[in-house]
């Protein structure tokens, strides 16, 4: 099987990595993933899980994948995929406004790129919150942790997070 890569890119900041899909440990995910590609969306940067950052899209799948190749602690250069409903991003401790591109879908994909250590997918309204880790960062990563602390401290509006074919 050939290896399948994606440019991730913060757009504003004009800054990208590659990361390469982890196609035999989540080959629905990353199938799922690759046909949908281009996606991308209003960057947000973690409040509860500490250095990711995410993008929150339509459901794309025509069937969204199993937990495969799960984790509550995410490494540097992991990407995860996260499914929710539209009640569990509701709440207002999240932060996102009533008009939130997401508001009022009955599914949301969260595509996050977790770029530093100690991370723990636990939040207090849901408890713990497994993501799939769907690919690893081979190439660009301590330049994108830079502009992903960049964005924790000068703020996410504005700012794309997109993932693309590389």
């Amino acid at each position: 099987m050939t290896d399948r890569y994606v440019e991730v890119t913060l757009a504003k900041r004009a800054v990208g990595c590659t990361a390469r899909l982890l196609t035999e440990r989540a080959p629905r995910t990353c199938d799922a993933v690759w046909d949908a590609l281009p996606l991308g969306g209003d960057v947000y940067h973690a409040k509860y899980a500490r250095n990711e950052i995410y993008t929150l899209l339509p459901a794309f799948a025509p069937e969204e994948p199993p937990l495969e190749n799960p984790t509550v602690t995410p490494i540097p250069g992991d990407l995860c995929y996260f499914t929710f409903s539209d009640t569990q991003l509701g709440t207002a401790s999240y932060g996102y406004g009533e008009d939130a591109a997401h508001q009022g879908r009955r599914r949301v994909v969260d595509l996050a790129l977790f770029y530093e250590r100690n991370n723990l997918l636990i939040n207090g309204d849901q408890g713990w919150v497994p993501g799939i880790v769907w690919g690893t960062v081979v190439e660009g990563l301590d330049v994108m942790a830079d502009a992903c602390q960049d964005l924790w401290r000068a703020g996410a509006l504005g700012e794309s997070l997109r993932f693309r074919r590389a």
